[in-house]
Parts: structure tokens; C-alpha cells; sequence
């Protein structure tokens, strides 16, 4: 799973998503971006795996890895513009 956001103004203006995997891993992807879309760096960096789930209203209890890995990929997306902007800056 791989997320791309694209920021403006400290804020989520776009955000995409690619994912190899079963049905419950590509809807929790697409929730994930979502609930992100619209918010800023840091309110974005609150979605938890809890927040994913509450949204869809659950997955079968051998999926509930998902919720998790999905938040886990935007905070990575996060890092990840967080650290390209410090390279810019120096």
C-alpha cells in the first residue's frame, strides 16, 4: 500500500492511494484518504486505525490488521512530505 498526498497551505488538498491486497485492505485505503482529505498535517497525523474503523463500522476480526496499517501508511505519507520540506529548507 502506498499513499501520496499532496499539501497546500499545511493542508491535505489531494490525497491517492495504491493497494495490492484483499477487499478489506482497498476500503480501508479509500477511507483512510477520506477521512484525511481537507484536514491539515497535524490533524491528519490523529487518524487512528480506531478512527478507520469506526468509519467503515468494523471488518471481520481476522482483518483488523487493516484498519491499522492504513493509518500507519498516511502518518508514513506525512513523514515523508514532513522530511522533503526540511531538505528544501536547508
Amino acid at each position: 500500500m502506498t499513499i501520496y498526498i499532496k499539501v497546500k497551505d499545511d493542508t491535505i488538498k489531494n490525497i491517492k492511494f495504491k493497494t495490492f491486497g484483499c477487499g478489506a485492505a482497498i476500503a480501508t485505503s479509500s477511507m483512510v484518504t477520506e477521512l484525511a482529505k481537507g484536514k491539515t498535517i497535524d490533524e491528519a497525523l490523529e487518524i487512528t486505525g480506531g478512527d478507520v474503523a469506526d468509519a467503515l463500522k468494523g471488518l471481520p476480526p481476522v482483518k483488523m490488521h487493516c484498519f491499522n496499517m492504513e493509518a500507519d501508511g498516511l502518518h508514513s505519507a506525512i513523514d515523508d512530505y514532513k522530511n522533503k520540506l526540511k531538505e528544501k529548507k536547508d
